[in-house]
């Protein structure tokens, strides 16, 4: 056991000599991998940046929770879009009462609809900011929580009085100071009175959650009219029924609107299961591709090592006689090899972690992604690279350790 820990250690000292003596052809030997790995760790941190997004819909919707929308989709189809804007008509709130009289499985079901204002305090003024009209339940159905004040009341809403609750960015650029509530701020030159200020949610893919102001429901529609459309959010009496509440509100829907069975629902669905499910369907994709281009470029630079382990072991033809005349076995010269080889490869993969790192540092610093290096594609990066070494420096190894000492010796230098 000794003897071979040893040979082993040896081999490892002779392996690190050799790369530190062709460090440039070491490095253009290893563009492949780096590569590879590059690429691989790449995919790997926008996945894992992604799923903070998916994480961020789902946890709004929640996991007894739907959605009716005009239009969901999946899959972006130009015809199917073209086709579903043509056939499906907004959703309208003689919809939404029939649905919340008639469905017995929905716990909650509210209205949202929104539109981009610009909102002034003073001399201040917010530009571009998310305008939702919702009914007081969405408190409850979209987890609108508030970290001052309340959110909007039914009596507000009944009364089509313009109340706001505001998200954290509209309170921190007009109210820095002091509390919000009590204050007045002007949508499109109408004045409204803060009752609550959101909790903070911070940014997805560079996109605040928190550039918003919610006024009543009946309020928007007053002012701004219905003709843009809503949405329904709903949440189920529990995540057991979730899937039987979706389907009696979609019968609900097609009843009132007077549709065939064989006609084709003119609204979507959509569920945190269902969103999950597109997202599992699209990282698959995603990642069958980044397998093809990391499989291409780690063979290309498997056959490269391989190259260069046979011209190596061409190099050293005469130092293997030596050391096959000195007492050394076969099994010293393959594992000598084979462990310069991997070492190499291995190495190729560690630059690879280490560019992978700068390019997501890079593009999370000057782009709205937040990519994020998961630990288990620096190992996987890593490991992969060194099998492909391992296994591309199988042959040069066999090759040099069946080479006849006699013969070794007699190379020239």
């Amino acid at each position: 056991m000794k003897t071979t820990h040893a040979s082993f250690w040896e081999a490892v000292s002779g392996a690190v000599q050799s790369l530190r003596g062709s460090k440039l052809r070491s490095f253009l030997t290893l563009l492949g991998i780096i590569l590879a790995t590059t690429t691989l760790i790449a995919v790997m941190s926008v996945i894992s940046g992604m799923d903070v997004y998916i994480a961020q819909n789902v946890s709004n919707m929640g996991a007894d929770g739907y959605r009716v929308t005009r239009i969901v989709m999946m899959q972006w189809d130009p015809k199917k879009y073209l086709e579903m804007l043509r056939r499906n008509p907004q959703l309208n709130r003689d919809e939404y009462d029939f649905l919340k009289a008639r469905a017995t499985l929905t716990k909650e079901i509210g209205i949202s609809a929104s539109r981009s204002v610009n909102v002034h305090c003073g001399k201040e003024v917010a530009e571009a900011v998310t305008l939702m009209g919702v009914t007081p339940n969405m408190a409850v159905v979209r987890n609108f929580n508030a970290a001052d004040g309340r959110f909007l009341s039914d009596t507000e809403n009944d009364r089509h009085l313009n109340a706001a609750f505001i998200g954290n960015d509209i309170k921190v650029k007009f109210f820095p100071q002091g509390s919000a509530i009590g204050r007045t701020i002007s949508l499109e030159g109408l004045p409204f009175q803060v009752v609550g200020v959101a909790e903070a949610k911070g940014s997805v893919f560079g996109q605040s959650q928190d550039n918003f102001v919610i006024v009543p429901s009946e309020t928007f529609f007053k002012i701004w009219g219905s003709r843009g459309g809503m949405d329904y959010a709903a949440i189920a009496v529990d995540h057991d029924h979730l899937q039987q509440a979706q389907e009696e509100a979609r019968v609900l829907l097609r009843s009132y609107r007077h549709l065939g069975p064989r006609d084709d629902d003119t609204f979507s669905m959509l569920t945190s299961d269902a969103l999950l499910k597109f997202w599992d369907q699209l990282t698959a994709s995603i990642a069958a591709t980044a397998v093809g281009v990391v499989s291409v470029f780690m063979v290309v630079g498997g056959v490269v090592i391989m190259n260069i382990m046979l011209a190596v072991v061409t190099e050293r033809t005469r130092e293997i006689g030596i050391r096959k005349s000195v007492g050394a076995r076969k099994r010293d010269i393959l594992n000598q090899f084979l462990v310069e080889s991997a070492m190499l490869s291995g190495m190729g993969g560690v630059m690879g972690v280490m560019l992978a790192w700068f390019v997501a540092v890079l593009v999370r610093t000057v782009t709205p992604v937040p990519m994020a290096v998961p630990a288990a594609a620096v190992a996987l990066g890593v490991a992969l690279s060194t099998v492909v070494g391992l296994f591309f420096g199988i042959y040069p190894a066999q090759r040099a350790a069946r080479l006849d000492p006699i013969e070794a010796l007699r190379a020239e230098k």
